[in-house]
Order: structure tokens, then sequence, then C-alpha cells
């Protein structure tokens, strides 16, 4: 790797980590903040759009409200973030405000990537700011979030939100060097790989566990985010945040930490949406034929095809297409709910009239409602 995919970026998605913004999770080090801020004008300068994922309203907020430890109660984590959620921007605002930078707060649950028309107005309202020269400083609504429908970790986040504007690369700031073919701290041969093809499946094969107790992401969650921001042709760069100015030598086009490129071409911003769906309504089991039409003709989903429907659904929700093995294959909106589904799979298309006494659509699923994974 001899030139950082930063350098050329135009829109870039920033995600700091607990672990860089708090003071071993005793609330926020302003001092880090004040950094950032610094690190991220300065991009701005050069006439990059940056948005910052950043953590630390949980841990913030376990301080503000006196409590010795992260809780494990949902409740109580939800009024933590509540709270944290004031130092936290309060705290960037002050860093942006020295360097001339307006901030705007945009907190996003799965919902409103997961709802067409919320998905869209988020990010209008993320292009109109970037427009204005302000910097969004986004993190995950998780006062009103559960465990059934968070997004889950700032990572994930980082890389949705690079999908939703279209970045060109997404930068992941946690408090190691980047991704090594193995835990170093428990393997002192593992080797550091600098350059490396966003979704090549042996990277996550690489990837442990979360390394510390203050966040909830560990390398393996980058990976897969850096293999979801490939589908919008986001490049991503796994690096330290505990590199001296690691933003402006990396906008500098300084080889930093892992660089994961996106091979694919871009998805079209419809199927990117249906892709991005973390939570689905129900799925369908495919056949094998089925499987090979979807993922290797790209042909429509017909219900001769489908051997089993899962869970309940409503026409016009996104559904999960999997193989006999339980494999994602697809995702993509459905034509029919899961009761009439269910009546007419491995049934040829001509006889759904005579089954359910009406026909929508011949396919359960359009080939344009489809987003292969």
């Amino acid at each position: 790797m001899t030139r950082s995919v930063v350098a050329d970026a135009g829109r870039i998605v920033v995600k700091v980590g607990s672990a860089l913004v708090t003071n071993d999770g005793r609330g926020l080090d302003h001092a880090r903040l004040a950094r950032w801020a610094e690190e991220i004008a300065a991009l701005s300068r050069l006439g990059k759009e940056v948005v910052l994922v950043s953590s630390g309203a949980i841990a913030e907020g376990v301080k503000r409200l006196g409590w010795s430890k992260r809780p494990h109660a949902l409740n109580e984590l939800q009024a933590a973030a509540a709270v944290g959620q004031m130092g936290l921007v309060e705290a960037y605002e002050r860093g942006f405000k020295a360097h001339g930078l307006q901030t705007a707060q945009v907190l996003l649950t799965h919902a409103d990537l997961a709802n067409r028309e919320r998905y869209l107005n988020a990010r209008t309202t993320l292009r109109t700011l970037l427009g204005f020269k302000v910097i969004p400083i986004i993190n995950e609504n998780d006062t009103v979030t559960t465990d059934e429908i968070k997004v889950g970790d700032n990572d994930t986040l980082g890389a949705l939100v690079a999908n939703l504007i279209e970045a060109d690369v997404l930068v992941i700031l946690t408090d190691q060097r980047g991704l090594y073919t193995a835990d170093p701290r428990k393997h002192p041969d593992a080797r550091f790989v600098d350059e490396a093809v966003a979704g090549d499946p042996s990277l996550e094969a690489m990837a442990g566990g979360a390394g510390t107790g203050i966040g909830t992401g560990g390398m393996l969650t980058k990976i897969l985010a850096a293999k979801r921001a490939a589908r919008s042709g986001a490049h991503t760069v796994i690096a330290s945040g505990r590199e001296d100015k690691v933003l402006e030598r990396l906008a500098a086009g300084e080889a930093i930490g892992s660089q994961l490129l996106a091979k694919k071409e871009p998805l079209a911003a419809r199927r990117q949406w249906l892709a991005d769906h973390l939570q689905v309504r129900g799925s369908l089991v495919l056949d094998a034929g089925a499987v090979r039409a979807l993922s290797v003709q790209g042909k429509s989903l017909l219900p001769i095809g489908v051997v089993e429907v899962r869970g309940e659904f409503r026409r016009g929700e996104v559904v999960g297409c999997i193989d006999s093995n339980g494999q994602d294959i697809a995702r993509g909106l459905v034509n029919y709910g899961s009761e009439e589904a269910r009546r007419i799979l491995r049934k040829p298309s001509s006889e759904i009239a005579a089954i359910l006494g009406y026909q929508d659509e011949p396919e359960l699923i359009h080939r344009d409602n489809l987003a292969l994974l």
C-alpha cells in the first residue's frame, strides 16, 4: 500500500470508538474530543466533507449519574445515553467552534434506515448539512432503541451512514494499529494486514472479539462494517486513533493502518437500501434452482423456487432470501404477505390467481426489488 484512499476522498465518514473519547470508560476525555475536532477541521479546510460517528454517550452518562460501572439493564442504558448525549454534543460543539465550524446532532435508529421514506429523509438532511459546511455528529439513538431494533455498534452505524450519503471512505479509528492475521496479543507471529479487499471471507476468520470492556465493537464488527460499506463503493481504513494527527496524515496520502478496498460496483440506491436492512420481517427458504436464478442469472424470485416461508410479513415489507443451509442470499420487497406466500410456494406463477383468487404479480420478489448479499 503506497497511498491512502483518504487522500483522494471527497466525502468521508469518521468513526471514533469509545476508547478514544473516554477516560477508560469514566466519562469523556475532553482533550481527545478537542483533538478530533481539530483534525476534522483540517480535513474540512482541504475541501473534504466529513461526517463524525462518535461513541461515548453512555460512558459520559454513567459518570454524570454517579454510577460506578456501566449498567446492563436496558432502561438504565437508555437513561445513561440520554444524559450522556448532552455532554458529548456540548463537548464537540465547543471543540469545533474553536475552528469556526458548526455542528449538528443526528441520532439514528435502525427504523430510520429500514423505512424507505425515513431513509431518504435522513439522506437529504445529512447531504444538506454537508452542503452548508456543517459537521454532522452521529450516534445511535440509544434512548429509544431496544435489542430487537438497534443497529448494535457504531462500526456498523458508520458503514450504514457511509452507504446513506455515498461516502468515498469510511475511517474506523480504534485503539489497535489495524488488522492482523490473528490476535497479536495472543499470537506474536501474527502478521499485519496493510491492504486487502473488503468482503474477503478470509478477513472474518482473522478477526477476534472485542478488545476492551468499554465498547461493543471488536475487530470482527469492523471487518463486517467494511464489507457493508463496500456495497456502495466506499473503501475502509481501520487505523489507530493513538497515532499523532492520524486523519491529517491519511489525508496527505500516508499509509496508516489497514486499508480494505471496495472492488465491486456500487449498488443502485434502492438495492443498497434493501441490503442495509439489519432486521427483516421474515425469510424465504429457496431451493438450489432459485438460488442459482438469483445469484448467477440475476432473475426474479418465483413462488416455485421457495420451499419454506418463515416469519410473518405483509406485502411490500423487506424479507430475507436464504438457502437450505441458512446462508443469506438476498433481501427484497415481497409482493405477497406470508399467508399468501405459504399458499403459493412450490407452485408455478400461472396458478397464483386460481389459488389466491387474484394475482398482483407473477413473482414473489421482482429482480428490481432484490439486493444480493
